[in-house]
């Protein structure tokens, strides 16, 4: 097995150099070309300072340099700390400066942002723009520095390639260190699953930032020679007719997605005529959602599951064979599951537990993190925290979150993160942030406040959050208490506000 992502696309440049590699808006590179480009983005990081080990992060949305940059990164012998580039500042702020990233790879987009942390930590270094931006380096003199093929320094397989940031329970996000390792072995395990070929064409929507986007519709095409078609943004008319013109064989996306697409007017069965699958995944899909949208396209919908912490997939739905609509499928080839009772002791089929992993795709760790490591990793084992139940035939069902993380559209929000904001306004007393069914997100995030002041309103507290927490973290809901439920020690019921709870349109 290859062991490093690096040479992944190395060989399938040498494979199959013709091949369309990428498509975006109406443009295509083969595999020659990409492997040409990754080495000058290589060699440009490295003529900049940037060495084995460097944390160079990347705040881009769905585009060609994403896909250069990432695996330009890696050649260098880099470590790719992907950002969402909708972050706020202060939250953008912290990864940098919890990962010690020494340059950052963004657009133009961003640069107030990024000028005003450069000046405010120490170890970001470099920043490189994919437009010409005066007094920094653009993509164009990057790629100048590239006049022969570069050599990458050894990348081993227990050598750090990706680190992911996940909302912990703290209200701090957390770095989930993945090596090339992980990576490289989920995709061999997908590509299996999935029976991926140099022929295949994924859409490409999902935020490329984003796990599920990075290891199924980035790493998993590269191994195997096909093509990714990048869609700079959803739309679900847009990625109706994208799916038509490029003649896409495979989809992946969130639950959201698939009830956006159902809705679209004027869509039919073939539209999806080139598709032969489509993956789900970031949240459970409703039974309902799933059965009508194949009656409507004909279609077959694959649900998985996996965390950032698993590079991500650890379950999936059999492409052939029995699938279960509600169940997440079964272990994926060199992965196991696992339901546990609070001992750690495997609980009877049928019965609720807490799922565990294990595999060669489980994370190394938390970044800095030892406490919450040593909480999550123990025994080779990874405790996801959420609920589930395995039955006889060893198909799992995630029942429930042990933890209190909300979905939003495939996002993880945890309630603690926004309350944190909440807290900060000044009439704010009390608050409890919980997750509400949406039929169009899956969850929102409502909000249940206690105030010292009776004028405040919906309007102001939106307001005040908007710039401190992504949008997808925003409460679309708040409702105001005179007092919330405790318990006798004054801990904060939330299960007792989670009472009737209301779609949103």
């Amino acid at each position: 097995m290859v062991l490093n992502l690096n040479e992944n696309l190395k060989n399938s440049a040498a494979r199959f150099p013709s091949n369309i590699a990428y498509t975006f808006l109406y443009q295509s590179t083969t595999y020659a070309e990409l492997d040409h480009e990754v080495d000058c983005v290589a060699a440009g990081l490295s003529a900049a300072g940037i060495r084995k080990g460097d944390k160079v992060a990347l705040l881009l949305g769905n585009c060609p340099e994403f896909v250069t940059a990432y695996y330009g990164i890696l050649r260098a012998g880099g470590v790719v700390v992907p950002i969402n580039p909708t972050f706020t500042s202060g939250e953008i702020s912290y990864i940098l400066s919890n990962s010690h990233t020494k340059a950052v790879i963004t657009d133009a987009s961003l640069e107030s942002t990024i000028s005003q942390l450069k000046e405010q930590l120490e170890h970001l270094k470099i920043v490189i723009y994919t437009e010409s931006i005066k007094s920094e380096l653009s993509w164009e003199i990057v790629f100048q520095e590239a006049n022969d093929i570069f050599v990458s320094p050894s990348i081993q397989e227990d050598d750090l390639a990706v680190i992911l940031y996940t909302s912990g329970t703290t209200g701090k996000p957390k770095g989930a260190m993945l090596s090339h390792r992980n990576m490289v072995s989920n995709v061999a395990s997908l590509s299996r699953l999935t029976e991926l070929t140099e022929e295949d064409r994924i859409i490409t929507v999902l935020p490329m930032f984003h796990v599920f986007s990075l290891s199924v519709c980035i790493n998993m095409p590269i191994a195997c020679g096909g093509t990714i078609v990048i869609v700079p943004k959803f739309s679900p008319a847009e990625v109706i007719n994208t799916i038509r013109r490029e003649k896409a064989s495979l989809f992946a996306g969130v639950p959201t997605m698939f009830s956006f697409m159902l809705q679209v007017p004027g869509a039919t069965a073939e539209d999806f005529s080139s598709i032969r699958a489509c993956f789900s995944g970031g949240a459970s899909i409703p039974v309902e959602l799933l059965h009508r949208f194949e009656e409507k396209y004909n279609v077959r919908i694959i649900e998985g599951y996996g965390l950032s912490e698993t590079a991500p997939v650890t379950a999936f739905n059999p492409l052939r064979g029995t699938r279960k609509p509600g169940s997440v499928g079964i272990d994926i080839p060199d992965v196991k599951n696992k339901v546990v009772d609070p001992d750690g002791i495997e609980v009877p089929r049928g019965e609720i537990g807490e799922l565990i992993v294990k595999g060669p795709n489980v994370m190394m760790g938390y970044l800095g993190m030892p406490e919450a490591t040593f909480s999550a990793l123990k025994n080779g084992w990874f405790y996801t925290g959420d609920l589930a139940r395995m039955d006889e035939e060893g198909y799992i069902y995630i029942v429930d979150r042990k933890k209190d993380m909300i979905i939003v559209g495939g996002y993880n929000v945890y309630p603690r993160e926004v309350e944190e904001v909440l807290y900060q306004h000044p009439a704010i007393v009390e608050t409890a942030v919980i997750g509400m069914k949406d039929k169009d997100f899956g969850e929102i995030v409502k909000a249940v406040v206690v105030s010292n002041d009776e004028s405040i309103t919906k309007d102001d507290i939106l307001h005040f959050c908007q710039d401190k927490l992504a949008k997808y973290k925003l409460p679309r809901q708040v409702e105001f208490m005179k007092e919330l439920p405790k318990n006798s020690t004054g801990k904060i019921l939330k299960r007792a506000l989670h009472v009737e709870q209301v779609e949103v349109n």
